[in-house]
């Protein structure tokens, strides 16, 4: 049982100095290692290690080819300005040709899984010799995995699965007491930039997460695409999260007086402090029609525009 730390009880001077003592001793002379997908959670762990660690750790941003445009650039840019360095690794090809034919949400969730932390992350440990891998698993990612919500990628103990005997190397989780609120704390008492700090969150399996259906490269870019768009227009909302999703079905439309078949993007906006409940945001109908209007104008194949209204739960805030 993980005893939570909440945002009211956290110390949060005395909660770094216990994690970055407890990384030093497990670490020791050797080497450590962590994925950045530039999340919070990713970003205050990042940070977190390299206090600790300093040149121990490193730090890679594995591009998958699901990522929000620009993101790697961009989030290794933000690190380099705070004086750590980011290694960038194309893994496109291994995630697109793990995740070919599948369409069910668990056995995609499972295929990110495989190929992240055996093939790719593997392969950049054995390379490197390091012994750990540090993630920013929070107690949500937890909590959704054992109730069965849904699988998230980065849980492994409270399945029953050993890292180090089904991967090679341990994994340490320094933010697992906490949620998302009290991460946030963190990564601001860390020195991350509020643009950083305070960015909504965003999956593990990224777009994939937001593609319904099989995740082709096509229709990730798609999504691609409408999650410009939606996060143009929703950025000054203050919604906790914000997000397009791509639809499987092909629904009917119209185009210069003739029927197209085309695709459908529903857009989520959240009200949330921890991702455990949400609730949608109340947009202006105006928002709503721009949205619609800019969708449908800049993202080729798609005629149908929808709003999500449903509360967590029952719904989940990511759609698989």
């Amino acid at each position: 049982m993980i005893k939570e730390i909440t945002v009211k009880e956290l110390n949060t001077e005395r909660f770094i100095q216990e994690k970055v003592e407890g990384i030093r001793a497990a670490v020791g002379e050797g080497m450590a290692i962590n994925a950045l997908s530039g999340g919070v959670d990713s970003s205050t762990v990042t940070m977190l290690g390299h206090r600790a660690l300093g040149d121990q750790l490193k730090t890679v941003f594995i591009e998958n080819g699901l990522m929000r445009e620009g993101e790697p650039e961009q989030v290794a840019g933000f690190f380099q300005d705070l004086g750590v360095k980011v290694e960038i690794v194309d893994a496109r090809e291994e995630f697109f040709s793990a995740l070919n034919g599948i369409t069910d949400p668990e056995e995609k969730r499972e295929a990110i899984r495989q190929t992240f932390y055996s093939t790719v992350f593997g392969r950049i440990v054995r390379e490197s010799g390091a012994k750990y891998l540090l993630q920013g698993t929070i107690l949500t990612d937890v909590d959704e995995t054992v109730a069965g919500i849904k699988r998230q990628h980065n849980i492994f103990e409270q399945l029953g699965i050993d890292p180090e005997k089904a991967f090679g190397y341990q994994i340490m989780e320094p933010l697992i007491q906490l949620r998302k609120d009290g991460v946030r704390v963190i990564g601001k008492a860390l020195g991350l930039p509020s643009e950083l700090f305070e960015r909504i969150p965003f999956p593990g399996p990224a777009l994939a997460a937001r593609v319904i259906g099989e995740a082709t490269p096509e229709r990730i870019e798609t999504v691609r695409k409408a999650t410009v768009i939606v996060e143009r227009l929703l950025k000054d909302t203050g919604a906790f999260q914000y997000m397009g999703i791509l639809h499987e079905d092909r629904v009917t439309g119209m185009r210069d007086g003739r029927r197209d078949f085309g695709q459908q993007i529903e857009v989520r906006c959240w009200e949330s402090v921890d991702a455990r409940t949400a609730t949608p945001t109340r947009l202006p109908f105006e928002t709503l029609e721009q949205l619609a209007n800019d969708i449908i104008g800049e993202v080729p194949g798609v005629v149908s525009v929808t709003y999500n209204i449903g509360r967590k739960p029952p719904s989940t805030i990511e759609a698989v």
